[in-house]
């Protein structure tokens, strides 16, 4: 039979030092006269903590872990989270009573870096809202036509209504398609222009019938983007020019080479803006807006933009209101 071969050192240890969470054994303390000394720090703890091992065994915890809330935590029990450096760390304490021969207790302090799980619950947060504000527009635009279709009409106005609900329910059909963007690589290709502009122009012309409104589109140019996600910051800012220009004003979408990008400018008739810049952060609405809205519509189209590497922001051109984004493009093929 082969003898085994010796360990380098204890499994506890090894076992220990494979945690990703920072693991400190302490002993003493909860109301003795001495304070807690360290008797055992596992890697992630000489990481976090800056201490090796042979120069935090026996010293008082407080020396190694440098904050008083940490050894009072070692003192009651519990849990605690600690906002340190930007990072969020949950912060957990166990004790052992004492045995009947009087030794002294015994504890751990446990230490887990929960910065990417608090990101990603703001980011399902964001998400949600995200979510709520894009879904409004055709759920109310498909009740309307529900609620009309349970009345008599002539059957050509019925079909006009019938029309319609097929027509938000191809805008419904789209965002539930978005919900996987988020969830998958980016499907990125090379596109003209003109083939989201043509997508836009479709899903948005009852919507500009009933305003009375023209919208003309600039020279089309090769991009590189996410069709679906440039599909949605176009609708999202035509429809905020179409919210917040005059009746029956005329909306325009032009666009231009900067290099190797490409800007596209949806420009409106409306007032002079206020503060443009915070127009783009969440749950913020124009001065002076009326109606629903959940102030997302310019967020969703700055997050967008920027994840493809481009810049989003306002300003006045002359008598309009511009809104401008940046995506990787190429030559005007128009």
């Amino acid at each position: 039979m082969m003898e085994a071969l010796p360990l380098t050192q204890p499994l506890s240890d090894a076992w220990m030092d494979a945690l990703p969470q920072a693991v400190l054994l302490f002993r003493g303390g909860a109301g003795r006269t001495e304070a807690p000394t360290v008797t055992r720090v596992n890697a992630a703890a000489v990481r976090l903590w800056g201490v090796t091992q042979d120069r935090a065994a026996g010293r008082p915890l407080l020396e190694v872990v440098r904050r008083h809330t940490l050894e009072a935590l070692t003192e009651r029990g519990g849990e605690l989270e600690l906002e340190v450096g930007g990072r969020t760390l949950r912060c957990t304490a166990t004790r052992a009573e004492p045995g009947p021969s009087g030794s002294e207790a015994e504890g751990a302090l446990i230490v887990e870096d929960i910065t990417e799980h608090r990101r990603r619950e703001a980011e399902l947060r964001e998400a949600t809202a995200v979510l709520s504000h894009e879904f409004r527009t055709p759920v109310t635009g498909l009740r309307g036509v529900l609620e009309a279709l349970e009345y008599d009409m002539p059957p050509d106005l019925a079909q006009n209504f019938v029309r319609q609900g097929l027509q938000e329910v191809e805008r419904l059909a789209r965002l539930v398609e978005d919900l996987a963007v988020g969830f998958r690589p980016t499907r990125a290709r090379t596109l003209a222009l003109a083939e989201a502009f043509a997508r836009a122009e479709r899903l948005l012309r009852p919507e500009l019938s009933a305003r009375q409104t023209t919208l003309t589109f600039g020279a089309d140019h090769l991009v590189r983007a996410d069709p679906d996600k440039l599909l949605q910051v176009l609708l999202n800012l035509v429809e905020n020019a179409l919210k917040y220009g005059p009746p029956g004003h005329s909306v325009e979408v032009q666009t231009s080479v900067r290099g190797t990008w490409v800007e596209v400018a949806v420009l409106d008739e409306g007032p002079p803006l206020e503060d443009a810049g915070s127009l783009f952060r969440a749950h913020t609405r124009g001065q002076g807006a009326t109606g629903q809205g959940s102030g997302m519509g310019l967020y969703i189209v700055r997050s967008i933009v920027q994840g493809w590497g481009g810049q989003a922001w306002a300003e006045r051109q002359g008598e309009r209101n511009a809104f401008c984004f940046t995506l990787p493009g190429g030559v005007g093929i128009g």
